[in-house]
């Protein structure tokens, strides 16, 4: 059975910070309601120079109602559903909760033990709780921007949107935490997650790297400061044509030196010890590069593989839905879209050896509306298309 078989969200979130939240859940098996308003829906729909796919790839495994709740009788609806579900999860910007009445007050007076998510930019309270923000915004807050970049160098943005997607994993964590306390007590709670505190999780390994306890910054130092742990290019000569490697430990480097085939450079006086190591870095980077630029990436980490040393080719988005790793474990999925067809996707990284659920395609907007009412509310097709002929639902 899925993992989470039988836990009900109604889903109040947009853009990605929230419906990663949701979306994680709903890959354990919990049933997603995605409520969203007519006609444009989540802005991450293709509104506002947003790709359409952004979409897909964080509301796979939802199903989608639409209502206006800036009506009474949209309100009134979302109250009504409150009660058959166990969770409800939100991520508007400040004052939006509060415009439409949807508090964590409001919704316990209809359900008494709803759990109540909210993902906010910086919290509920502090002298930053309205200001609105963005995985940038989450993540320069953080620091993650101050410790990204060469040193000579301004800050840079991180590919990676753990601004967003890190607060939603870290959401989805305290929503199983708080349903785990309430199959215990009956009782639901508040959540409240705030996106730069989240952030700073993630930044726990640079802050601990300078001593003194906040004395002074972690600084940039690109791809690192020392030549075994470092990126290198490979032939191909391609923007991504690189290679990592980190042969930390001193055997490691013995290693590397086993797959360069130069021995030599154990016994080598610049090289003997980690100190002559970091001291002649740029000799000791110069000679590994000399070595990867001979052969293709992959060719690269297939030596440091056999020699046992820890290396991985850089791989772009597009290498990452062909990657013959991540297919033979069946991590690319290909889901079929009511508009687009097969499409590939790329999975879920936990695996539960009792628990399975299949990947799919994220719903069209209002594409569950007349089902989500009917079984929930008992509201009848007639009921439904009255509602949707005055503009309430969609």
């Amino acid at each position: 059975m899925p993992a989470l078989d039988g836990l009900r969200i109604l889903d109040m979130t947009q853009y990605e910070a929230g419906p990663s939240c949701t979306q994680a859940l709903a890959w354990f098996g919990a049933d997603v309601v995605k409520v969203e308003p007519p006609g444009a829906g989540d802005p991450a729909r293709g509104i506002d120079n947003v790709p359409r796919d952004y979409f897909m790839y964080w509301n796979c495994n939802k199903r989608s109602i639409a209502m206006d709740l800036t009506t009474v009788e949209g309100r009134q609806l979302l109250l009504s559903l409150a009660p058959r579900f166990d969770v409800f999860v939100e991520n508007y910007g400040p004052g939006v909760v509060a415009k439409l009445d949807i508090g964590y007050e409001v919704l316990k007076a209809a359900n008494p033990g709803i759990i109540y998510a909210s993902i906010k930019g910086y919290g509920l309270s502090g002298p930053y709780a309205n200001r609105k923000c963005f995985d940038g915004v989450a993540q320069a807050t953080a620091g993650a921007l101050s410790t990204t970049g060469y040193r000579d160098g301004e800050p840079l943005l991180p590919g990676p949107t753990t601004g967003d997607s890190g607060t939603g994993v870290q959401a989805a964590l305290a929503i199983v935490s708080a349903y785990v306390q309430k199959l215990r007590t009956g009782e639901g709670q508040q959540i409240e997650v705030s996106m730069q505190e989240a952030m700073t999780y993630y930044m726990r390994t640079r802050v601990s790297m300078v001593p003194g306890w906040g004395e002074r910054p972690a600084p940039r130092n690109g791809n690192g400061p020392l030549a075994v742990n470092n990126l290198y290019p490979c032939a191909g000569g391609g923007p991504n044509d690189h290679i990592m490697i980190m042969a930390v430990t001193p055997r490691m480097f013995r290693d590397l030196c086993t797959a360069m085939e130069r021995p030599d450079l154990v016994a080598d006086p610049r090289f003997a010890t980690n100190e002559d190591r970091v001291t002649n870095t740029d000799e000791l980077r110069a000679e590994i590069a000399a070595w990867t630029c001979r052969y293709p990436k992959h060719e690269v980490a297939e030596r440091l593989e056999a020699a046992g040393v820890p290396g991985g080719p850089v791989l772009d988005t597009a290498e990452l839905l062909r990657d013959p790793h991540l297919v033979a474990r069946g991590f690319v999925k290909t889901v079929e879209h009511p508009e687009q067809g097969p499409v590939p996707m790329l999975g879920w990284a936990p695996r539960l050896s009792a628990s399975e659920v299949d990947l799919v395609a994220a719903p069209g907007l209002g594409a569950h509306t007349d089902e989500v009412l009917g079984a929930d509310l008992g509201l009848d097709p007639a009921a439904v298309a009255e509602l949707r002929a005055r503009g309430i639902v969609e």
